[in-house]
Formats: structure tokens, C-alpha cells, sequence
């Protein structure tokens, strides 16, 4: 029998807000452990939660960022769960009325053959909710764990989609393009090694074609979006197999092992009944005026996709330089700052920025907002090339000085004296010079021994120390030797 997986993806992501959810302890990562709590984080008895306003605006700007209603009546619940890290025994989350309803979110999958598709993966909704704290488990084998409350009460959203997704890829390119929109409206910085973006994914398979879903398992304990893909794809495997042998899909929670690549089982999955949810009775009622919402929608960026349609169309850019430029919001202002100080040459410019400097950014674990130069001095270097004042070997020896000292290439080449040669006189001189010293080379080019030429050319360079104009070596080269 031929199958066809079922996906939802549920995604919690961590707000940049200056304070929690329901108190004013800093958000802030990295602090040493149970220094950013309060009574309400470590949930004293009468202790009472007050809204964070910062959360609320920025959850509306990321439900408008993806294409959700906004409801201008929610409500917050209790879902009651026990566990060490949960002081309340209770968080508190958004059930029955979050603040947005459906959504959706476009993504482009390519396929192994290299041909692509579109799809419209449906969002369900994005709530509003407290995160745990941390367990910290002790390293030295006892059998203990700590419990860290720094993060209990930080602001969360959760993004909820619909069934749509059917592959490892799918959901590989719905995160990817969720964490673009969310950076892009600066509502989350989604670092997953420090826990601002978590993936929980359901899946289950069904006889291809059947309207009836299967039995899911909720996968968890993928830390980054190519776990993601691997986990769902061997799920999706593992979940055919049990059926074609027999075996009965539990529903159930799984961890995934990145060393082993599989999913083991780690408890039963509860069900919406489990939590207990109720209204919270120490929260009101969360009603939103129209002019709130047009705030949020009025502070809203140009978002991936149309950044992505506007570089195609503005700078006739391929494809994979738009999805490269526009990863990151700062990268591809950094681009268009490039283009509009030297025009003539974007396309160029869009090399330089993928290799030179991403290459170094990679190197030095740094993000474009660490970078030296500016982008007016990646053009310039354009600019001096076309003019012929450098050439693209001298444009790569200047780079490395820019990224460390943040000085124009015009300042480092007068530094250090690195400016093209262009005098006709200058370069007769140095390469009768260079044809004195090749004879041999000169007489085979003369024999028809084009190679040679080449040589020649390279010795020229050479004895110009890199700083001879090519355009005019070879043409003063040629000349020469037709004498």
C-alpha cells in the first residue's frame, strides 16, 4: 500500500521584549542562574500577572507578517501540567480564543531533480504564552538536576499550522521562511542554540488519497531545521514499516537522536482534556482597538518574499544571489546601500558580498552588523577597478586591510602605494625589460606559440608587483613584440 505523511509543525518562539510576559524581570540570556526572577517567575501565593503591552504588539505584527486575522477579543487559559521547572504547575497560554487565526505562509520546495514547486502551508494560529524554566542536569553522573527559573515567565509565541505538509523539505522551507518573516519584523532574534525558536513536529501517514488522518506521534529535541528534515523523514519511514509489518502507530512522544539519526519513544502524548484548561481567572479579558493593530501593521518592514520580487526585478539578480542576499534583513540592506553608491555593476557587487564577505564573516563568527566596512566602500572598490586604478588581484589584498582597520580602499591604496600602473612610458620600460630577460619565450610566441604570450603577460604582472593595468599589458605587450 502506497502512503502519504501528514505534518503540523508547531513552533514556540521567544520574543525580544525588554521584560517577561506577566512581570518586569528582564528578558535577558546568558545571566547567571535565578538572578532574573521575582516572586510572580517563582509563582508566590498571591502574586498576580499583568500583561506585557510589548508582547501583545509584537505577537500582532507577527500574526499581520503572516497573513493571520487579528482578533480584537482573546483570552488567556491555564494549562496545567506538572513539572519541576514549572513552578505554578500551571502555564499560562492562550486555548480557545488566541489573539490570531488563520494564517499562511507561501514557500518554494525544489525538488531532487532540480525542478520547484509552490506551496501555501495554512497556519492555524498564534498565541501568546509564559515560558518554563530550565533544568540543568548535573554532569558529573549524580543523579541530579537544577532548575534554572531565568527563563520562566519570558514572553512566547506559539505559531500553529495546519496539516499541510507532507516532507522533510517542506517543513524545512515553512521554518526557513518563518524565521526570515519574524527577523525581518524584529520580533525574535529565532537563535535556536539558545532556545528563542523550538520545533515540535506531528506526524502521522494515511493510505494515499484517505481523508482520515492516522495516529500521530509529536517528534521532539530537534535543534536545528536540518534535524528537523531528518527527523520527519525517517518518522515518515518508520511509521510505514510498523504498518506494513502489522504493528499498531502509538500516540506518543518521541525524541529525536541526532547521533543515530532515529526517533525513540519517550511517553505517551497527552491530549487537550490532560491539560485542564480553563480561563485564567487573574487575567482579563485581552480587547484590542482597530488603531493598535494599524500601529503594528504600519511599523511592519518590506517582508522576504516581496524584498525577494523587488531585487529580481530592480537588479535582474539570479535566483540563488536573491536567497542568499536576502537570508538576513541587514545583509540585503547592506547590498542595496552597495548598489545605489556604484550602480554600474550589481551584479558584481552581489559576487563580492557572497563570497568575500560572507567568507570572512564565516571565518570571524561575526553577522553583517559586526562588519567594518561600509557599504559605500564595497562599491568603491568597483568603481576603482572600472576606472583602473586597481586591479581585481590589488581589489582582494585592500579587502583584507578594510575588514580589519574599516578604512576606504582610496585610503589603503594611498597608504600603501597600490595603485594601478596606466603610464604607457612606464610599463614599455619594465616589459622590454622582461622580454630581454625571455628570449626564449619571445621566440616561440613569434614561432605561433601563443602560450607563451601568457607567460610573458604573468612576468610582466609580476615585475609590476601586481600593479600593472592588464588592459594595457596586453596591448603594449603586443605591440612590442610586433615590432
Amino acid at each position: 500500500m502506497e502512503y502519504e505523511a501528514v505534518i503540523g509543525l508547531e513552533v514556540h518562539v521567544q520574543l525580544n521584549t525588554k521584560t517577561k510576559a506577566f512581570c518586569s524581570c528582564p528578558n535577558t540570556f546568558g545571566a547567571p542562574a535565578n538572578t532574573l526572577t521575582c516572586p510572580r517567575c517563582q509563582a508566590h501565593p498571591g502574586t498576580l500577572p499583568i500583561v506585557n503591552k510589548e508582547m501583545v504588539h509584537k505577537t500582532i505584527k507577527a500574526g499581520i507578517a503572516t497573513n493571520c486575522a487579528i482578533q480584537k477579543v482573546s483570552r488567556f487559559a491555564r494549562k496545567h501540567y506538572f513539572y519541576p521547572d514549572l513552578p505554578s504547575y500551571y502555564q499560562i497560554t492562550q486555548m480557545d480564543e488566541p489573539i490570531c487565526k488563520e494564517g499562511h505562509i507561501d514557500i518554494t520546495v525544489l525538488n531532487e531533480d532540480g525542478s520547484s514547486y509552490n506551496k501555501s502551508v495554512r497556519i492555524n494560529r498564534i498565541h501568546m504564552e509564559e515560558d518554563a524554566g530550565k533544568l540543568v542536569h548535573d554532569d558529573t553522573g549524580r543523579p541530579l538536576s537544577y532548575v534554572d527559573l531565568n527563563r520562566a515567565g519570558c514572553c512566547l509565541i506559539e505559531c500553529v499550522s495546519e496539516p499541510d505538509i507532507s516532507t522533510g523539505e517542506e517543513a524545512y522551507q515553512y521554518l526557513t521562511e518563518l524565521k526570515k518573516i519574524l527577523k525581518y519584523i524584529n520580533v525574535s532574534d529565532c537563535n535556536m542554540e539558545e532556545g528563542s525558536l523550538r520545533c515540535d513536529a506531528n506526524v502521522s501517514i494515511r493510505p494515499k488519497g484517505s481523508k482520515e488522518l492516522g495516529v500521530k506521534t509529536e517528534v521532539k529535541n530537534m535543534n536545528s531545521f536540518r534535524n528537523v528534515r531528518l527527523a520527519i523523514d525517517y518518522e515518515i519511514k518508520r511509521q510505514i514499516k510498523a504498518l506494513n509489518n502489522g504493528e499498531k502507530i502509538l500516540q506518543e512522544t518521541r525524541l529525536y537522536d541526532a547521533k543515530e539519526n532515529n526517533t525513540k519513544g519517550m511517553r505517551s502524548k497527552e491530549g487537550a482534556a490532560d491539560y485542564r484548561y480553563f480561563p485564567d481567572p487573574d487575567i482579563p479579558v485581552l480587547i484590542l482597538k482597530e488603531e493598535e493593530i494599524e500601529s503594528a501593521r504600519k511599523e511592519l518592514p518590506e517582508l522576504p518574499q516581496k524584498k525577494r520580487d523587488r531585487l529580481k526585478k530592480d537588479y535582474d539578480l539570479p535566483d540563488q544571489d536573491i536567497i542568499v542576499l536576502t537570508e538576513e534583513p541587514e545583509l540585503a540592506d547592506y547590498y542595496e546601500a552597495a548598489v545605489k553608491s556604484y550602480p554600474k555593476q550589481p551584479k558584481k557587487i552581489s559576487n563580492w558580498i557572497m563570497v568575500e564577505v560572507n567568507a570572512y564573516l564565516n571565518k570571524k563568527l561575526q553577522t553583517i552588523k559586526d562588519f567594518k566596512p561600509k557599504p559605500e566602500h564595497i562599491a568603491e572598490i568597483f568603481k576603482l577597478i572600472d576606472e583602473g586604478t586597481i586591479s581585481g588581484k590589488i581589489a582582494k589584498e585592500i579587502f583584507e586591510d578594510m575588514c580589519e582597520t574599516g578604512e576606504s580602499p582610496s585610503a589603503i591604496i594611498d597608504k600603501k602605494g597600490l595603485k594601478q600602473m596606466s603610464d604607457t612610458g612606464e610599463l614599455e620600460s619594465i616589459i622590454r625589460k622582461v622580454l630581454e630577460d625571455n628570449p626564449k619565450s619571445v621566440a616561440d610566441f613569434k614561432a605561433g606559440k601563443e602560450k607563451s604570450f601568457g607567460f610573458l603577460v604573468g612576468q610582466t604582472m609580476k615585475a609590476t608587483k601586481g600593479q600593472g593595468n592588464p588592459k594595457l599589458v596586453n596591448e603594449v605587450l603586443r605591440k612590442i613584440l610586433s615590432e
